[in-house]
């Protein structure tokens, strides 16, 4: 501003101390960017909801998503002074290192899944999808077990909806993928750049794009809840050979899980990767080629072809433990039940990724309790 003043040959009062002073007066700064106590009260509440391990970039990439613009400087002056045992915790180990993947030429060159099965003993499973060009996360969901169905219906087949075909798609070699790349091949005709193969299966470990994503997700999700069901089982507060308790574990933790998920997907896909820009702006209008949805039937209807045109059946629903309701009156009552005790599961989560593990164990103990009693 300074520099503008004497553009415009304004001789006298443009020096920066003069014109801080009556910004400072006036209580004026840049439009849209907020003040230094809205800023720390932000960052405060951010901190409650995701816990310690959101540093700078992927702290500006949450509070963006949901409204709060300010810059990653100020950010993290904030960060390191009012959450100073946090900042030490982020900046010890070689988890910080940020190694850079292969690039690929555009949005819509390659699409990357994969699944996490950190949570798979107490019912939850991950699957991710991933733009290999912009990095951003274009899918995700979380099961009780890994499915066929579920993940092309939940993860796949929405992503290829809502931003196009991608030329190639990327997995490892677990059977659950076996529809997704069905219905990949199945469409390749529709692809911008067809000498492409339409899939590539991969060891795990060489799937680098999707791979980066899990330790952030371990950490921010998976962990926390972890350490809170290990405790419940060394209690023995828990049996995890009851298909009741199996149910309601599973329940619970996937909602539980979808909580942080959306959580790092929003931040994840709105912050600042270095030398390459924030994911959300660099998948423009999408992949070059989009396709109608009549092309991608349901789940159900995809499977029959594909036990039509391979000759072997899929599983259709993969389960964990028993569900005890024997109709949807029990089930409604049980819900409305456990709601009355606890209405907003993210403050559950909030206190879980703050390493207060009490809130989430009594809300599983409930949940159980809850289900005998109207199942």
């Amino acid at each position: 501003m300074s520099e503008k003043l004497r553009e415009m040959v304004v001789r006298r009062g443009n020096s920066e101390i003069t014109i801080r002073r009556l910004l400072a007066k006036h209580n004026l700064r840049r439009k849209g960017h907020s003040s230094d106590s809205d800023l720390e009260l932000a960052v405060s509440r951010a901190v409650n909801e995701t816990g310690s391990t959101y540093g700078r970039k992927m702290m500006t990439g949450y509070l963006s998503s949901v409204g709060v613009h300010a810059g990653e400087g100020r950010i993290g002056r904030v960060l390191r002074a009012a959450h100073a045992p946090y900042h030490e915790e982020r900046s010890q180990g070689i988890r910080n290192f940020n190694p850079i993947p292969y690039n690929a030429e555009y949005m819509g060159h390659k699409l990357h899944m994969d699944q996490n099965e950190k949570l798979v003993m107490f019912g939850a499973t991950h699957v991710i999808a991933v733009d290999g060009y912009s990095k951003k996360i274009v899918s995700n969901a979380t099961m009780p077990a890994k499915n066929n169905l579920a993940i092309y219906e939940e993860v796949y087949r929405p992503a290829v909806i809502h931003y196009g075909m991608w030329d190639q798609l990327r997995v490892d070699y677990g059977k659950e993928f076996y529809l997704c790349l069905y219905m990949q091949e199945r469409l390749s005709e529709y692809r911008y750049n067809q000498q492409r193969e339409p899939y590539l299966q991969t060891q795990s470990t060489r799937n680098h794009t999707v791979e980066r994503m899990w330790p952030e997700i371990n950490n921010r999700v998976n962990y926390p809840l972890k350490e809170a069901l290990v405790q419940l089982q060394d209690q023995e507060a828990i049996d995890m050979e009851d298909n009741l308790v199996r149910f309601c574990t599973s329940n619970l933790t996937c909602q539980m899980c979808q909580i942080g998920i959306n959580r790092f997907v929003n931040s994840w896909n709105a912050h600042r990767i270095p030398g390459k820009g924030i994911p959300n702006y660099l998948t423009g209008s999408g992949t070059p080629r989009k396709i109608t949805i009549d092309l991608l039937p349901d789940a159900t209807v995809a499977a029959d072809m594909y036990d039509r045109d391979m000759g072997s059946s899929l599983t259709r629903i993969s389960s964990f433990g028993s569900d005890p309701f024997l109709s949807e009156v029990d089930r409604v009552r049980a819900e409305q039940h456990f709601a009355q005790y606890y209405p907003h599961l993210s403050v559950v989560f909030d206190s879980a990724v703050n390493y207060n593990y009490g809130p989430f164990k009594d809300a599983l103990i409930c949940l159980i309790d809850v289900t005998r009693r109207c199942s």
